[in-house]
């Protein structure tokens, strides 16, 4: 099984990303805001707790999303691996993937750190915002996110460092060449 935790701020590339890994490789997609969106899209009692959160900027409870992706992951067949994209995002929710992964005889293979200036990332977001009419890419709530991941989840860097599971791709440039750095990264292991 080949498992990748795609990395990196908001707006750092992590879904377009995924989605050129997932055709390469075969592998099923978990995006964390995806399957949170879809929640609160179809109003569930997760979609609105999950509502609370996000409209603060702030993490979705681990238990939470734990649960979500324990369900999400049980429900694929002869999967190939999975990428896992927008988790984990605190060194708690590494350590409760890291568990549930072993729980079913998994790892993580690599984590995918795409770093990309923070100026850039706030260009990219405000551009998205305007283009999707996504509520949470204003000014505002980005730089609340960009804190919550750099106070909270840039942490990470050093756990996957621990792990021998970290690889570094500088998140600037075409899509074509990240992709083609992100691929000779996987294809090494």
């Amino acid at each position: 099984m080949l498992n990748i935790v795609i990395f990196g701020a908001p707006g750092s590339g992590k879904g377009t990303q995924s989605l050129r890994i997932v055709e390469k490789y075969g592998l099923n997609h978990i995006s964390t805001g995806d399957v949170l969106r879809a929640e609160i899209k179809n109003g569930t009692e997760l979609g609105q707790t999950a509502k609370g959160y996000i409209d603060q900027g702030q993490l979705i409870p681990d238990e939470l999303m734990i649960d979500i992706l324990a369900s999400v992951l049980d429900g694929f067949q002869d999967s190939k691996g999975v990428i896992f994209d927008g988790f984990p995002r605190t060194i708690a929710q590494a350590e409760a993937l890291k568990k549930m992964l072993a729980e079913r005889g998994q790892e993580v293979s690599v984590m995918i750190d795409l770093d990309v200036p923070e100026e850039e990332l706030m260009g990219r977001l405000i551009r998205r915002g305007i283009d999707s009419g996504r509520a949470d890419d204003n000014e505002e709530t980005i730089r609340k996110r960009l804190e919550v991941y750099h106070s909270q989840t840039a942490p990470l860097i050093d756990w996957f460092k621990g792990e021998n599971k970290y690889h570094h791709i500088a998140g600037m440039g075409s899509m074509e060449e990240i992709s083609a750095k992100i691929a000779q990264a996987i294809d090494s292991l």
